[in-house]
């Protein structure tokens, strides 16, 4: 009979691009939680294609039940500053706007205990070189708005980022601007509304 590391492997080999792959896979993870410090490894294999098959499973397991990675998440943040493919800096830029979504907007208690400033510096630091390197849009959109929630509590990052997004936005992609300038307006509306409290 086979091991769940054996039939994690097996899945992971298998899971394609498709949704529905990666959902069947994630939901599997999500059946078996002690299989998740084992996904978060494969993550770090940035010279195999398991790697970010890894990521995109972690991706959807995040989403369907953030909570699953609470108990994991200094592994999660020793992890996101080594992660190198393109295709597994997607997920875990979205992973951050996850995270960031449920302490800052959604008020998630659970959330808001585990997500320590340790692990938000790592977020920073690891948004910030997403923006400022040769990253795919989605990456940098979701860099973009993890580093606006941040900002809305730690004061420097507003003007960095509205910085950042100045000095690219006229020589990256139609899909760059367009989030950048959302971004630029939601700091300044930030701004405005905070000016009047």
């Amino acid at each position: 009979m086979e091991t769940n590391s054996e039939i994690l492997a097996k899945k992971l080999t298998y899971t394609k691009a498709y949704r529905s792959t990666r959902l069947e896979a994630a939901h599997w993870v999500i059946s078996h939680p002690a299989t998740l410090p084992e996904l978060l490894n494969y993550c770090l294999k940035n010279k195999d294609e398991i790697s970010y098959r890894a990521a995109w499973v972690l991706e959807f397991v995040c989403l369907k039940r953030v909570d699953l990675l609470i108990p994991h998440l200094e592994q999660f943040f020793n992890i996101l500053p080594k992660i190198e493919r393109d295709q597994a800096i997607r997920p875990f830029s979205k992973m951050c706007m996850i995270f960031a979504t449920h302490y800052y907007k959604k008020k998630d208690t659970a959330i808001i205990k585990a997500l320590n400033n340790t692990y938000k510096n790592t977020m920073i630091e690891g948004c910030f070189d997403w923006l400022i390197s040769d990253q795919k849009v989605a990456a940098e959109a979701y860099a973009m708005e993890t580093l606006y929630l941040l900002g809305t509590e730690i004061d420097w990052i507003h003007s960095e980022l509205k910085i950042i997004i100045e000095q690219y936005i006229n020589t990256k992609t139609a899909a760059y601007k367009a989030r950048g300038k959302i971004t630029i307006d939601k700091i300044k509306k930030y701004r405005l509304k905070n000016l009047k409290a």
